[in-house]
């Protein structure tokens, strides 16, 4: 009778651990928390860069920020930099933007390796 309790107790706390385990592993995604521009804002044309801030740190090698215009042409003065002092906050310097509608990609590689992407849109006046 004690081993079968004890058995009983056992496998109810391993499939406690893995069940916290698997919880932790699903929030180690890195989302948006804040984008600026906005998706489907509005802005001037005085507009210098997108930047992005995560709920999680990211890994700068393989995170990324891409803009294009409405030709699908790219609109970025240099790559996407995550900040090294806070690396939830990604960006990339736009060159000068004309009216229209730009398209924002991003690729964010949580320091833990798990991989998220989106994108979105704005627009210039």
């Amino acid at each position: 009778m004690k081993t079968s309790l004890l058995n009983s107790f056992t496998a109810r706390g391993l499939v406690a651990a893995f069940t916290l385990t698997v919880a932790q592993l699903a929030h180690a995604h890195a989302y948006p928390t804040h984008q600026a521009p906005s998706a489907g804002a509005t802005v001037t044309t005085a507009q210098k860069d997108v930047a992005i801030d995560f709920d999680d740190g990211l890994e700068p090698a393989f995170s990324s920020i891409t803009v294009t215009d409405a030709q699908g042409k790219p609109v970025t003065s240099g790559k996407s930099v995550v900040d090294s002092s806070n690396r939830k906050h990604m960006s990339v310097a736009l060159n000068a933007l004309t009216p229209g509608v730009y398209s924002v990609a991003w690729v964010a590689v949580a320091e833990d390796g798990h991989r998220t992407q989106g994108h979105y849109t704005f627009t210039v006046k």
